[in-house]
């Protein structure tokens, strides 16, 4: 009976450790949910994008014993007018204006500081886009044109069968994805809570089964195209984009902070909008293409690569923002002139031929209000206009 008894305890005890470590799995998983759903309230959102390792799961990436690539100070320059109330309207976080490779304007805002690590939402897909040029100038993926599921099966029952990797690139892919910020339902905010609550990116892509149009057809933004082609180039090198990423653009660019990476429940980077920089490194990144891929005497990204995935050979509607390989195009744009572009009102402007970059950070809960998008790329060349006189 005593030995029974004994027995019976020690059970009782192990069942209660598990119950205890459950419950603080949970509870973390609890944690990240409400952070989710109060990530851009009002009075936390400047925060929140500041802090973003405290509410998700997180890598960090080592930027290396490599000396800080310098962004000398230039003669400080006055912006137009209409700036300041433009950075008032916007919730801008912080300001960096670079002309010719000299920082000629740069401040930040909301209480915010210079060593903030901001997210930079889907900027963060146009960092993946270079990652893509450095493997196919090094032959892991020598055709853009191949299947994606030539290199992720597990995607071949999904909407993905008949894409390309450059249709993927391009945003092209033709599956069905509600980017709807606003609707709690919408396939972007459910997988947002994936993130959250520990699950696999992985696995919600490949339960993307339906079709608006066949892939090539049209350009149609779908956030979820992004994660596909980490799931591809993770599949071409044998590598986490963690990993290539700090080796092929991070330490190679100089950075001045490491940066990290929000991660899914199994470590896979959110490679379509979670990574976190300072504003000075996103201007850095910004530099770097205006120089063709070279930075600080250095060839970081490939020269052909940088051309054409800031080219508009997308096949979006008439009129409308050009798009190419997870970059962007303003309408009317002069030749060299595109930027990375994220929710909320992070930007990285490059204009070639003026020898700008603008790095942006915001927290602007109205930024998919009419005119905001347009009026942001006015604002970045009445900028660059001014600086050119």
């Amino acid at each position: 009976m005593r030995s029974f008894l004994k027995w019976a305890l020690r059970v009782v005890l192990v069942l209660a450790a598990i119950a205890i470590v459950a419950g603080i799995w949970k509870r973390e998983q609890i944690m990240r949910l409400m952070a989710v759903n109060s990530l851009f309230t009002e009075e936390k959102i400047v925060n929140n994008f500041s802090n973003m390792n405290s509410a998700f799961l997180w890598a960090e990436m080592d930027r290396g014993d490599a000396p800080v690539t310098p962004l000398p100070k230039g003669e400080p320059a006055t912006l137009p007018a209409e700036t300041a109330q433009w950075i008032e309207e916007r919730n801008v976080t912080a300001l960096v204006v670079l002309k010719d490779g000299q920082i000629v304007s740069e401040n930040y805002y909301l209480g915010t500081k210079p060593e903030d690590r901001r997210i930079s939402w889907s900027v963060a897909k146009s960092f993946l886009s270079a990652l893509f040029g450095i493997a196919e100038a090094e032959g892991k993926i020598p055709d853009m044109d191949a299947l994606v599921t030539n290199y992720v099966p597990q995607l071949k029952e999904t909407g993905y069968a008949d894409a390309t990797i450059k249709n993927v690139l391009q945003m092209s892919s033709g599956v069905t994805f509600d980017e709807d910020y606003l609707d709690y339902d919408s396939d972007i905010n459910r997988m947002g809570r994936v993130l959250a609550l520990g699950g696999t990116m992985d696995d919600f892509a490949a339960a993307i089964k339906d079709k608006d149009r066949p892939a090539g057809e049209a350009m149609e933004y779908t956030s979820i195209d992004t994660h596909v082609l980490g799931m591809v180039l993770r599949a071409a090198t044998g590598r986490s984009v963690v990993e290539l990423m700090e080796e092929k653009l991070i330490q190679p660019m100089g950075l001045e902070a490491s940066p990290y990476y929000l991660t899914d429940g199994v470590g896979v980077a959110f490679v379509l909008g979670g990574l976190n920089l300072t504003t000075r490194d996103y201007a850095r990144m910004g530099l770097m293409f205006l120089q063709d891929g070279a930075l600080g005497g250095t060839q970081i990204v490939p020269a052909d690569w940088v051309r054409q995935s800031t080219a508009p050979s997308a096949k979006t509607a008439p009129g409308k923002i050009g798009y190419g390989y997870q970059w962007w195009i303003p309408t009317g744009s002069v030749e060299g002139e595109f930027q990375a572009q994220g929710i909320y009102g992070q930007y990285v402007y490059i204009n070639r031929e003026a020898g700008i970059v603008i790095a942006v950070n915001s927290a602007d809960r109205k930024f998919r209000e009419a005119g905001v998008s347009d009026g942001n790329i006015a604002m970045f060349r009445a900028i660059t206009q001014e600086l050119s006189q």
